[in-house]
C-alpha cells in the first residue's frame, strides 16, 4: 500500500506524490477541452462554414449531461431516459461522451481520437462502474448530437451582396475577401437563447454623429499600421489577442479549474456554461452584424467624407495594425461579446473572479500576459481591437453589453440546481 504524502495540480493534472510511486490522474473535462482545442487549431480540421464554438458547446454539454445523469445535483441540458444507479464512474462517462461527440463531428480524426480515448480510460480503474459510465456517456452524447442535427449549422452560407454607399460593409484591404464569413450563422438554433435577436444591439451611431466621428478618429490614431499613437504595450495587445477569442477563454477556464481544484462534476458544469454562453453569443453577434452591415474602420477611414461625418479627413492609404481585417461587418465587436460572456460566466462560477493567471496568445507563440481577474482579461481583449485597428470603440461597448446579457441569461436558465434543499456541495480535491 502506498502512502500519499503530497498533492499538486499542474495544467489540469492532479499529481499524487507517493512514497513509492507517482500516480497521474487527469481531469477528463480539461483533458478533452485540450483535445478539441488541438483539433480546431489544426489547419483543415474544422469545416470552414461551421463555427467551432458549436463543437465546444456540444461536447461540453454532453460531458456535463453524462456526469449529471449520474451525479444528479443539477438539471440536465435535455432530459435523458437512462437508468442509472448513481454509482457509475463519472470520469468514464465524461470521457465516453467527449469521444463520442468528437468522433461524430470529426470522423476523419477518429483514429487519433480513439488513441486519446484509450489513454484517458486507462487512468480510470477497471470495474463494472467504469463500463457503465462509458455506456452512459456515449448514449448521452448521441442524444445531444441528435438534438442538434437540424440546427441549421449545415446550411450553405447565404451569398452576400456588397452594397455601395457610405457606412455599408465592403470587402477590406489589403486582402479584399470576396465574401464575408458565416452569413448563415444567425439562423442557427441557439443553445439556450430563445432567438438569435433576443439581445440584439441598438443601431450603431449615425455617420453624421459626434460619437461616430470620435470613434473613427480614435481607431485611426491608435490602430494604424504606421504612425500609431498607441504605446508599445497597447500595440502589443492588438496583436496578442488577434486570434480565435473563444480559444483564449477555454484556456483561461482550464487554468481556473486547475487552480481551484475542481472535481469532474464541477469542471463539467463550468465548461458547459462557458461554452453554451460563447456559442450563443456568436449566434447573437452574427444576427446583429448582418442586420446593421456596418463597414469596418479601414473602409471608413479610407473613404472618410467631411460632408457626412464632421471633422474627418480621408486617409486613402491607411491600414490596420494587424494587416487583414476579419471578413464580416464591424458592429458589434465579436471579441467584446465573447470576452464579456466568458468572463461573466467565470466570475459568477468562481464567486468574484479574482485569480492570478497567465494567458497565452493564439497567434504569437511563446508570448503570454498576466491578469488578476477575468474582468481584467476581458477588458484588455475588448480594447485590443482598437489597437489592432479593426473596430470602432462603439462596436466594443455594444458588444460587451450583448455578451453580458447572453451569459446572464444562460446562467439563469441552464444547468441550474435541481433541488437546493437536497443539494450537497461535491467534495473538492485538496
Amino acid at each position: 500500500m502506498f502512502k500519499t504524502i503530497a498533492m499538486l495540480s499542474i495544467l489540469g493534472t492532479t499529481l499524487c506524490v507517493q512514497s513509492n510511486a507517482l500516480v497521474v490522474v487527469e481531469n477528463p473535462v480539461v483533458e478533452w477541452n485540450r483535445n478539441l482545442l488541438q483539433i480546431v487549431r489544426t489547419r483543415g480540421a474544422q469545416p470552414e462554414t461551421i463555427h467551432s464554438t458549436r463543437s465546444f458547446a456540444i461536447m461540453h454539454v454532453a460531458m456535463y449531461d453524462a456526469v449529471n445523469t449520474i451525479h444528479r445535483t443539477h438539471e440536465t441540458y435535455i432530459p435523458h431516459r437512462l437508468k442509472t444507479s448513481g454509482n457509475e464512474s463519472i470520469d468514464a462517462a465524461a470521457i465516453g461522451a467527449a469521444f463520442q461527440v468528437l468522433a461524430r463531428l470529426y470522423p476523419s480524426l477518429r483514429a487519433m481520437l480513439e488513441t486519446e480515448f484509450e489513454r484517458s480510460l486507462a487512468r480510470v480503474p477497471q470495474s463494472a462502474e467504469k463500463l457503465q459510465g462509458i455506456r452512459i456517456g456515449r448514449e448521452v452524447a448521441d442524444q445531444i448530437l441528435a438534438n442538434r442535427i437540424n440546427d441549421g449549422s449545415n446550411a450553405k452560407p447565404s451569398p452576400y451582396v456588397f452594397r455601395p454607399g457610405a457606412g455599408n460593409y465592403e470587402s477590406t484591404p489589403p486582402n479584399f475577401p470576396p465574401q464575408p464569413q458565416f452569413t448563415h450563422w444567425s439562423h442557427v438554433t441557439p443553445f439556450v437563447l430563445e432567438r438569435a435577436s433576443q439581445f440584439r444591439s441598438a443601431p450603431p451611431p449615425a455617420l453624421d454623429s459626434e460619437r461616430y466621428a470620435s470613434g473613427l478618429a480614435s481607431t485611426e490614431r491608435s490602430g494604424s499600421a504606421t504612425g500609431s499613437t498607441a504605446d508599445p504595450d497597447q500595440a502589443l495587445t492588438g496583436r496578442f489577442w488577434n486570434g480565435a477569442i473563444q480559444n483564449y477563454w477555454n484556456e483561461i477556464a482550464q487554468t481556473a479549474a486547475v487552480a481551484h481544484h475542481l472535481n469532474t462534476a464541477e469542471t463539467a458544469r463550468v465548461f458547459a456554461l462557458l461554452n453554451l454562453s460563447v456559442a450563443d453569443s456568436v449566434i447573437a453577434f452574427y444576427d446583429a452584424k448582418y442586420t446593421y452591415n456596418l463597414w469596418r474602420p479601414v473602409s471608413a477611414i479610407r473613404a472618410a467624407d467631411s460632408s457626412i461625418a464632421p471633422n474627418v479627413v480621408a486617409n486613402a492609404n491607411w491600414l490596420p495594425e494587424v494587416g487583414n481585417t476579419t471578413p464580416d461587418p464591424s458592429y458589434p465587436g465579436a471579441h467584446a461579446v465573447v470576452s464579456a460572456a466568458a468572463a461573466e460566466v467565470l466570475t459568477i462560477f468562481f464567486d468574484g473572479g479574482w485569480l492570478d493567471f497567465d494567458v497565452r496568445s493564439e497567434v504569437m507563440p511563446g508570448v503570454s500576459r498576466h491578469f488578476t481577474s477575468f474582468s481584467a482579461a476581458a477588458q484588455e481583449a475588448k480594447f485590443s481591437r482598437i489597437f489592432a485597428g479593426v473596430h470602432f470603440p462603439f462596436d466594443l461597448t455594444s458588444g460587451e453589453t450583448m455578451g453580458l446579457a447572453v451569459a446572464d441569461f444562460v446562467v439563469d436558465h441552464a444547468l441550474t440546481l435541481r433541488d437546493q434543499d437536497r443539494y450537497v456541495e461535491p467534495s473538492r480535491v485538496e
